[in-house]
């Protein structure tokens, strides 16, 4: 098929006027050829003895030649013009039959065939009077209605062209629509994940909790949300940490002694949770800037009532949005101190391929990441947890359980939902025989509130043989 070319109008503008001149030029010469022709008789007639003793009858002879050579050139170019252009128009026919087949369209098909076939004859027919010198073309007519059939030709060419484009560029249309449709779904599920993802649990069961009926079950119910939270964004954090090629073994070994043994490779992720724990947790009842600065603790009455107050106005708001409104807040100012402590300069570089995340913190801005979100959420639920625990009228304390410390049910819970020794060890243990079961790390702290404990969360051993 014919391409368009920018300067196509041009050239065929400038090649219809060359024929023209050619068409002009060649009537004048016919015409002269004519006249010649004429006076040449004439001359032969009247002048035939002068001729004949000057030599004048070989040179009317020559110039007669000449004239026939040069009409039978006319005709040879009016001839290849004439084919050329039934050429053109075939092309431009079948261009149309292509066109014709997408959308599929049987009279456009049928036309553009009848179309090829109606040149074939006529190069059929211009072959079988060439052979047999039985031409008969006005050279002028023939080119000139040769150059204006290819011309009309082309421009069908163009025309089907640009509607090929055109098709083209509807389909492409259609392709961007329906990617950005697919865009919007995507984005709309990602943000169905992250609202699961920051959700962790609804927190509606504390709506109607009243200042006066807190006890320490609130305290260990909120915790349970608390931990859903924390455990959401230690698997984004893993996920983050894979797809960066991390080496999650001698990450897992940075946090806890590389001698600690994971039957289960799912099992590494309580060393992160560890991790994220420790970090988030630290401070939660020394650091002053949580509550009141230069303040003791326990705190009184109105201090407590205060701290549920917060509790009350941050539970249902989104803690990016506030975060972003109230960028000198002690919660803001909270999130903004963990995240960096937690998401240390080379982790995030590693993770994410730079520092943005990080410049906007340090700026007092909030990054719109699904990692960040993750974060806020966790970072939000541990500030609650914190409020509500010093809303209570008790003394709150927080424990870590050491290495190698004996398990205690008082004390402890096991993280692992399958028991990492059998039954058999836990008799033999029972009965002096066996060795029992050692923490190996403290995956989430406990918590003492009056006389109320909350078993902290760990790791334990099996126990050697």
């Amino acid at each position: 098929m014919a391409t368009i070319k920018p300067n196509s109008s041009v050239k065929s503008k400038t090649r219809f006027a060359r024929t023209f001149q050619k068409v002009i030029n060649l009537r004048n010469a016919t015409r002269i050829a004519s006249s010649n022709g004429i006076c040449v008789l004439v001359s032969h007639n009247k002048f035939k003895d002068e001729s004949s003793i000057h030599g004048g009858k070989s040179q009317i002879f020559d110039r007669g030649e000449e004239d026939v050579k040069a009409r039978n050139k006319a005709v040879m170019e009016a001839l290849a013009a004439k084919l050329f252009a039934s050429v053109t128009s075939i092309k431009a026919a079948y261009a149309e039959l292509q066109m014709a087949q997408s959308p599929y369209n049987s009279n456009a098909i049928q036309a553009a065939d009848q179309a090829v076939v109606d040149e074939l004859k006529v190069i059929s027919e211009l072959k079988r009077s060439f052979l047999k010198k039985e031409l008969d073309l006005s050279p002028q007519v023939t080119l000139m209605l040769s150059e204006i059939q290819e011309q009309q030709s082309l421009m069908k060419t163009y025309e089907i062209t640009i509607k090929k484009l055109q098709a083209e560029s509807e389909q492409k249309d259609i392709g961007i629509v329906a990617l950005k449709k697919k865009l919007d779904e995507s984005i709309s599920f990602n943000k169905s994940l992250e609202k699961k993802l920051n959700a962790s649990g609804s927190l509606s069961m504390f709506d109607n909790l009243q200042f006066s009926l807190l006890n320490p079950t609130h305290f260990a119910q909120f915790l349970h949300y608390t931990l859903r939270s924390i455990r959401n964004f230690v698997k984004l954090m893993i996920r983050e940490m894979e797809s960066a090629s991390w080496d999650l073994n001698a990450a897992v070994q940075c946090i806890v002694d590389p001698d600690t043994k994971f039957p289960e490779p799912t099992h590494r992720s309580f060393a992160f949770e560890s991790f994220v724990c420790k970090t988030m947790f630290e401070g939660f009842t020394t650091d002053p800037n949580f509550i009141f600065q230069n303040d003791s603790f326990p705190l009184d009455k109105q201090q407590n009532r205060q701290m549920f107050e917060k509790f009350k106005k941050l539970k249902p708001v989104n803690p990016k949005i506030f975060i972003s409104q109230n960028l000198n807040s002690s919660f803001a100012k909270f999130t903004r101190s963990k995240y960096l402590q937690l998401v240390h300069a080379k982790m995030e570089c590693s993770l994410f391929g730079n520092l943005n995340q990080r410049k906007i913190m340090n700026s007092g801005g909030v990054p719109d990441t699904t990692f960040f979100a993750a974060f806020a959420e966790m970072s939000k639920r541990v500030w609650l947890l914190r409020c509500l625990a010093f809303s209570l009228h008790n003394d709150v304390t927080i424990f870590q359980v050491r290495k190698n410390s004996r398990f205690s049910e008082v004390y402890m819970q096991c993280v692992t939902e399958e028991t990492l020794f059998s039954p058999a060890d836990m008799n033999d243990s029972a009965v002096g025989t066996g060795s029992e079961p050692r923490v190996r790390f403290t995956v989430v702290p406990g918590f003492k509130i009056g006389e109320t404990v909350v078993q902290s969360r760990v790791y334990l051993s099996p126990p050697s043989r």
